[in-house]
């Protein structure tokens, strides 16, 4: 969690949820302290035996069926693996609210950021094979993508890209791919943001930053990317179900619809819905994998054998032992602690949460989301020789984090430490609060606005690129995107009026204010969602304005 993430990932997830990991607001510890040298302690005795794990799987599909029961939630699969063995492998629930088709152990999810581990999987098996470095600057291979000055642009890796110290801005790149452009547009815009003095001094998570890398390493093999995946790491593991193209997942009759929650909280009308569709094709490596409990429980044998898919004495090396332990390490500070005296912060490696447990023992987790309806989490003990995934189709308010946290709590101590749902609620909440400015309440006597004719007209800036204001009606329509998607505009006072963002992170309505002088047409439009990325004003183009 994409820190946990969320495609969206909702933008404040990996941060949110890895701070309150750390800092004890959920279990102590769980987010810290890097692995130790090689010369260093030895790793901590284990905690987890086969029987304690026995008696954890009962309790585990107990509590799977309460928090489905509890939530809502239409449903989950979860796969869970020990001492490279698939010890649990069930579904629960359905596909589709109201519709027949219950989940299996089968059933295809879309991960959303669970992607990043498994992406970054893929990047470590041509490391492993030579075919690629961590530290080769992508510049060459990334037609277009250029970051920062040329001494910073030169110098931008893999490494730098896969741990999101690439020096962007947080979730740069996420609204262009909400008005439709496509990624090679998007890296290309990329290039427009300022990167100050961030980089590789600054965790900032970035879907496309982070697909940037993966989409590089990818072209240096020759191959694109949703082939490489396949060929270097689905097909070798037997997952004949994960894909990284959105086409095949609509091709599948059994697979798991995206559901969101309506209703006011807490009301008891409130219920889930089927209402989006989500392809995240722009950012395939970051957020595009679909798949099922039961070929993520092979990938999982894979993450705590090292690479290896089977015994050591009959077994498959998959990935390079070495190539996949550097995905392990922690390369940034991803959430500050308040406090570094008595507050540990989190870190990330290569498409991981990189942690330690109280114990001492290496935790690696990540989870994924869509706000418009998936929600997903892995979390392993490498010294344990544990781990789990847990899918879902209902947008993120911490199901499968809650599932996958109690589950280790069971495994190690034989019971649930502290009510994890409950834990996660403030975190999920602040990850779905609205991050632009809300639109600015109407006065009593709202100012008229001027003729429609003054506010009409193309406007354009770098990033978003050109844009359009046209009469329709009595009203104003705006266009964004390639596509030219038309928003109705809604007249709040004066010059200032607003409309209704689609897509990922679209939570509120958003304030659109024109800049008018006296004697003319607006000479520029603010738009409050696009400055969170700093690109929120447009100037007006004229006859000789080149688009």
């Amino acid at each position: 969690m994409q820190a946990p993430s969320l495609l969206r990932a909702p933008r404040l997830l990996p941060s949110l949820l890895g701070l309150a990991l750390g800092a004890g607001v959920i279990s102590p510890g769980s987010w810290s302290a890097a692995p130790a040298a090689a010369s260093g302690p030895p790793p901590p005795p284990r905690l987890v035996t086969t029987a304690k794990v026995s008696a954890a799987l009962p309790q585990l599909d107990a509590l799977a069926t309460r928090i489905l029961q509890q939530t809502g939630v239409p449903g989950l699969a979860i796969a869970v693996v020990h001492d490279d063995r698939v010890v649990f492998l069930k579904g629960y629930g359905q596909r589709q609210v109201g519709t027949a088709g219950a989940v299996d152990a089968d059933t295809i999810f879309q991960l959303a950021s669970l992607s990043k581990p498994i992406a970054s999987t893929v990047v470590a098996a041509l490391v492993g094979d030579g075919r690629v470095r961590w530290d080769d600057p992508v510049i060459g291979d990334l037609p277009g993508f250029r970051l920062g000055p040329p001494a910073i642009a030169e110098e931008v890796t893999l490494r730098d890209l896969l741990s999101h110290r690439s020096g962007l801005p947080d979730h740069a790149g996420d609204l262009l791919e909400d008005i439709g452009f496509d990624r090679a547009t998007i890296f290309q815009r990329l290039g427009v943001l300022p990167l100050g003095n961030r980089f590789r001094a600054v965790f900032n998570y970035t879907n496309f930053g982070f697909s940037a890398g993966a989409i590089a390493a990818a072209n240096a093999s020759g191959q694109g990317w949703e082939e490489l995946s396949r060929e270097r790491l689905y097909r070798p593991l037997g997952m004949d179900r994960t894909s990284s193209s959105h086409a095949d997942l609509l091709a599948a009759s059994n697979r798991a619809v995206l559901h969101v929650r309506e209703g006011p909280e807490g009301a008891a009308s409130r219920r889930w819905l089927a209402r989006h569709q989500r392809n995240p094709d722009a950012q395939s490596p970051a957020g595009g994998v679909s798949s099922t409990a039961r070929d993520l429980s092979q990938w999982l044998r894979l993450q705590l054998a090292g690479g290896r898919l089977g015994p050591v004495a009959v077994g498959r090396q998959i990935v390079a032992a070495g190539a996949l332990a550097d995905t392990h390490r922690p390369l940034i500070t991803s959430s500050q602690a308040a406090n570094p005296s008595v507050i540990r912060s989190g870190f990330y490696g290569l498409g991981w949460n990189v942690s330690s447990t109280d114990q001492g023992a290496v935790q690696l987790s990540h989870s994924g989301a869509f706000e418009l309806g998936a929600a997903t989490a892995v979390y392993l003990l490498p010294g344990e020789s544990l781990g789990i995934v847990v899918l879902s189709n209902g947008q993120p308010i911490g199901v499968p984090e809650t599932v996958a946290l109690s589950f280790l709590d069971l495994a190690r101590f034989g019971t649930v430490e502290i009510d994890y749902l409950k834990a996660l609620r403030g975190v999920f909440a602040q990850v779905a609060a609205q991050e632009y400015p809300r639109v600015p309440q109407p006065p009593a006597i709202p100012a008229p606005a001027r003729p429609l004719g003054v506010y009409s007209g193309t406007y354009s800036n770098a990033y978003v690129g050109v844009i359009s204001v046209k009469s329709e009606g009595n009203g104003l329509v705006l266009e964004l995107g390639p596509e030219r998607r038309p928003y109705p505009l809604t007249h709040i006072s004066g010059d200032t009026f607003r409309y209704q963002p689609s897509g990922e992170n679209a939570v509120g309505p958003s304030a659109v204010a024109f800049s008018v002088g006296s004697d003319g047409p607006a000479s520029r439009v603010q738009i409050d969602i696009f400055s969170s990325d700093g690109q929120g004003v447009f100037q007006r183009q004229t006859s000789s304005t080149t688009p």
